[in-house]
């Protein structure tokens, strides 16, 4: 269907000189790195990371594994639900580009790779959370995720998505401490070993709801799985080069975020249960405040309530009614 509303992108470079925007949720990560008297040195080490990760991925005809370097780039993207200039933040990716040094060329890479959205924010922390204040057991509310995932949807169809971007995006998260994950004999070069979870999850359902189906999968030399988000085919819709380059910038972030996961110091097994209490594990020399970004995506989901949510509810509910 064609939509009514209308989107608007902006993009930012993420270097070392990254200074989060206005609009920008300051729990998203990138807001989270670049904050307080470590902000500079936050960034240039991150930056290192990646392109570390990615060269001893991209190891083909790359003998000094410093072949290749990936410039970011943060997509912005706001929502007109009126079509009268009022635009409200409504999602946040990454994209990521190739620099090959050795033929001087720019390589597109994927788009999404990281996610961050206000509507989530308040369908998680402010929602689900009001949803399952003082009951006996845990629910999820009806037409939980419906929106959000509709709105998304109703983006990618878009004139403003097609424009700027070629193919579908990829969203690469941590997996899930809820679940046990079970090695199998699939094994991709680049993405590596395949994991099959024991069980479906909320994040799982909400993604679904967006048009996402999700594939586990360890790359060589990492501890532990990554979710990975798409559309179509991971496997054969998206070049090796594509594919490094959303598991180097992630795989990084994560070993920031959740080292106890992704910078543990031994490999996921057979059967893999995610530990965020686990002990044995390396920390990187990047600062990172987990426990205020917890914190502030309340704050955050109130905000999307406040100036999203309630301002348009009738127009969505209407819109949303009639999505197909």
């Amino acid at each position: 269907m064609s939509t009514h509303f209308t989107y608007t992108i902006s993009s930012i470079c993420f270097d070392e000189n990254y200074q989060p925007a206005d609009s920008t949720r300051i729990t998203t990560n990138f807001a989270n790195l670049a904050r307080g008297a470590s902000r500079q040195e936050n960034l240039r080490n991150t930056l290192r990371m990646v392109d570390s990760r990615f060269n001893a991925l991209a190891n083909w005809d790359n003998p000094k594994g410093d072949r290749y370097s990936l410039e970011l780039e943060i997509i912005s993207v706001d929502v007109d639900i009126k079509g009268n200039g009022e635009h409200f933040p409504s999602i946040e990716i990454l994209r990521t580009n190739v620099i090959d040094h050795k033929t001087g060329k720019s390589i597109e890479g994927i788009v999404g790779n990281n996610f961050s959205s206000y509507v989530r924010d308040y369908d998680f922390s402010v929602l689900l959370l009001d949803h399952n204040k003082d009951q006996p057991s845990f629910s999820i509310p009806d037409n939980f995720g419906d929106l959000h995932g509709k709105l998304f949807k109703d983006f990618l169809n878009s004139d403003t998505y097609k424009e700027n971007f070629s193919k579908p995006p990829v969203v690469c998260l941590s997996v899930s401490d809820n679940k046990t994950y079970h090695r199998t004999e699939n094994k991709h070069p680049v993405l590596g070993v395949e994991y099959l979870p024991n069980e479906s999850s909320l994040t799982e359902l909400y993604f679904k709801k967006m048009g996402f189906d999700v594939r586990y999968f360890m790359a060589p030399n990492s501890v532990a799985p990554l979710a990975f988000y798409f559309f179509g085919d991971l496997l054969s819709d998206y070049s090796n080069i594509e594919l490094i380059s959303t598991i180097g910038t992630m795989e990084t972030f994560q070993k920031i975020y959740r080292p106890e996961i992704y910078n543990a110091n031994a490999v996921a097994g057979n059967h893999y249960k995610p530990n965020l209490k686990h002990r044995d594990h390396s920390l990187t020399q990047i600062v990172y405040d987990r426990e205020e970004r917890s914190q502030l995506a309340i704050k955050q989901g109130k905000f999307a309530e406040e100036n999203f949510i309630k301002p348009y509810q009738t127009v969505l509910e209407q819109w949303s009614q009639n999505y197909a």
